[in-house]
């Protein structure tokens, strides 16, 4: 049988030796004879540029099968490998063909009905093709089995099943109090408004609710929710291996204070609380509860507010037993088989993730991953194996098939670097400190293309700097952006760092931006700059700065504060005042206007406008109803009425994450700007 992975080349992993302080891995340059990469083909060729990756999936717990070059095989833990000609697909609900068009959330039963929301209404499609009505909107505002929450606290629908299908819980949301806010949709003659209801930090917010629907009975019942104030947060559903009981953990507006609960199905009833946080800066629940393998009543509870992390408690309904990963790093929970907890914890290095399992009594912890990166696991059923993807700066994939006891382990796939035929340049990963000391930032920098170091180059800083995500990790190459290498084709020094406010860096590092936002940030940024300003191969009088969403806010943020430093930017997407962002997600970081109005004044670029020297354009997506163009249009507004030279670009029907063929036009515009004015 002919060979089935392919080898790669091995790159050494290298100190930096030059005089760059905080150096620890560098991808070294390609041929720079090799094919430029362009911003249109940065967008376009994804599927040539991303390292390959076979198909896997189990066929029972002990057997993988997967495809390669059109051809399927299936592999032992053993290593033993041969072909597999009568593997069978999955097959889809067939009932999914019968779902009307327009649906907004579908989720299936362990008895095989289906339940979907459209329109606002919620029905069920059983088994035998009959679709039954569990909940219809009496009016506009009021939306049954959606998600809620505009998708915060790891919400992504609204609609949850019992593990036997015999009942429903679903959300009901009443949004009828909250605001209209007005987008315009040009694809007809004349124009016409379309109205979404954004609730902006300090206003009417939406009521959520949770109903419990019995199949059988055809009732519905609604938990008796009494704590806080009816703009509440209702989140993390989970229902009892039993399903008599279903946990909430319900969450006050303020997200100062969390109450984990627990309700009959039967009645809506509160049984009894399980426990109690409070955090004075925000409390974020994201995670379900689960429950351990073949107990009702013990359960995995997640938490950063107790340890100074993100940690996994044993709890049962009387409150905490103990911390399970008794460890100074963020951990995520991943599952269990009744003995043996697994998870994935960042304690190697905050720029890496690995998987370790402990047990639950003993509490004797094991890493498994192998080989330094960020590891992403899939678990057969009973968790007795698993497959492993992971990847790091100068290796671009690669997949093992592991024993869970971590006694076998055997190579399944070595991807080949997707860039060796293009002019990819010089790559490396470093580490300086936080401005107020306490912490190392991890950053990447890119050199431009054909490297001489008597020369003074432009530099340019993509920054995103906002809670949840993480720009900087010991992944192929680094986690980069495409355009940041098309950038360093055209001859730029391309730097990208993590702040304080970013993750899995533990509550401290995290917390740090409260009722402040950008001012923690922009000065560990700064010390960023500092540091790139100070290499003698860039030159310190063109700096340019560029970032979307929050990198937006971020962008004009630092060109305002710091006018003398940055010659040009483009903030895409921008926050330009937080009392005009979304009430779940700015009232965690910065409260209310009410509440906060010194941090909300000391945050507003309104405020900066005023002090904006350098070349800077602002893109924004007409039909943005994230960041909606409330924002970037009183920014420019703000700029006339101080004289103050700007440009504006919008893409008149794109929503906040610009897609397709304006995706590419975004991207040329984008560099064209800095072509021209950084030059």
């Amino acid at each position: 049988m002919k060979r089935i992975f392919t080898i790669l080349v091995t790159v050494t992993m290298a100190v930096y030796a030059t005089a760059q302080p905080g150096i620890f891995a560098t991808h070294p340059a390609n041929n720079p004879k090799g094919k430029i990469l362009t911003p249109t083909a940065s967008e376009w060729e994804s599927s040539k540029l991303n390292p390959t990756s076979p198909a896997i999936s189990f066929v029972d717990n002990r057997n993988i099968t997967y495809v390669i070059d059109g051809k399927r095989y299936i592999m032992t833990i053993k290593g033993t490998v041969s072909d597999y000609n009568d593997y069978v697909q999955p097959k889809s609900n067939p009932l999914m063909q019968q779902l009307p068009a327009g649906v907004s959330d579908v989720q299936s039963s362990s008895n095989g009905d289906i339940a979907y929301s459209i329109n606002g209404s919620l029905f069920y499609l059983d088994k035998d093709g009959i679709t039954h009505n569990v909940a219809i909107s009496e009016s506009d505002g009021i939306v049954y089995g959606e998600t809620v929450s505009r998708n915060e606290f790891a919400i992504d629908g609204g609609i949850f099943w019992s593990p036997d299908g015999s009942k429903l819980a679903f959300y009901r949301k009443d949004e009828s109090k909250v605001d209209l806010f007005p987008l315009l949709d040009i694809n007809s003659r004349t124009g016409s408004l379309k109205a979404i209801r954004y609730p902006m930090a300090g206003m009417n917010s939406e009521r959520i609710s949770l109903g419990i629907y019995d199949l059988q009975s055809k009732t519905t019942t609604y938990l008796d929710v009494k704590d806080f104030d009816d703009d509440r947060y209702l989140t993390c559903i989970t229902w009892s291996p039993d399903c008599s009981k279903i946990y909430v953990q319900v969450l006050d507006r303020p997200q100062d204070n969390i109450h984990l609960n627990y309700y009959d199905t039967a009645s809506g009833k509160e049984l009894g609380q399980v426990l109690t946080e409070h955090n004075g800066k925000w409390v974020e629940p994201i995670s379900q509860l689960s429950f351990v393998k073949g107990s009702s009543s013990e359960f995995i509870y997640s938490s950063d507010n107790r340890d100074g992390y993100k940690s996994l408690y044993l709890c049962n309904d009387n409150g905490i037993i103990k911390r399970l990963t008794d460890v100074d790093a963020d951990v995520e929970y991943i599952g269990n088989n009744g003995k043996e907890l697994f998870y994935y914890s960042y304690e190697v290095s905050p720029v890496e993730r690995h998987l370790f399992k402990t047990n639950i009594k003993s509490g004797k912890k094991q890493q498994l991953s192998q080989g330094e990166g960020v590891h992403t696991v899939r678990f057969s059923d009973d968790l007795s194996s698993f497959i492993d993807t992971y990847s790091s700066i100068n290796n671009p994939k690669s997949i093992y098939y592991r024993n869970s006891d971590g006694t076998k382990s055997t190579l399944v796939f070595q991807a080949e670097n997707p860039t060796q035929d293009y002019a990819y340049t010089e790559l490396s990963l470093g580490k300086i400190k936080s401005a107020d000391g306490k912490y190392d930032n991890y950053y990447r920098i890119i050199k431009p293309l054909n490297f001489n170091p008597l020369k003074k180059y432009p530099a340019i800083l993509y920054v995103y700097g906002g809670p949840h995500n993480q720009m900087i990790s010991n992944s192929w190459y680094g986690q980069l952006r495409r355009w940041e290498m098309v950038m360093a084709m055209k001859g730029y020094v391309v730097f990208v760092m993590d702040n304080r406010g970013t993750p899995h860096r533990g509550t401290e590092y995290e917390k740090a931006i409260h009722g402040e936002c950008g001012q923690a940030e922009m000065a560990d940024q700064m010390e960023g700059v500092k540091m790139l300003m100070n290499l003698p191969y860039v030159d310190s009088n063109k700096i340019g700065v560029h970032g979307w969403s929050y990198g937006g806010f971020m962008t004009i943020s630092l060109m305002t504060n710091y006018p003398d430093i940055f010659k040009v930017g483009v903030a895409g997407g921008p926050v330009i005042d937080w009392k005009w962002y979304e009430v779940m997600y700015g009232e965690r970081y910065m409260e209310t206007p009410q509440r906060n109005p010194d941090g909300f004044e000391k945050t507003s670029l309104i405020n900066k406008a005023k002090d904006l020297k350098g070349q800077l354009l602002i893109i924004q997506g007409g039909i943005d109803n994230t960041v909606v163009p409330l924002h970037a249009s009183s920014f420019v507004q703000e700029c006339i009425k101080n004289n103050i030279p700007v440009d504006y670009f919008t893409y008149p029907v794109s929503e906040h994450n610009v897609q397709g063929r304006d995706r590419a036009h975004l991207t040329e515009k984008i560099t064209e700007y800095f072509e021209k004015n950084l030059r």
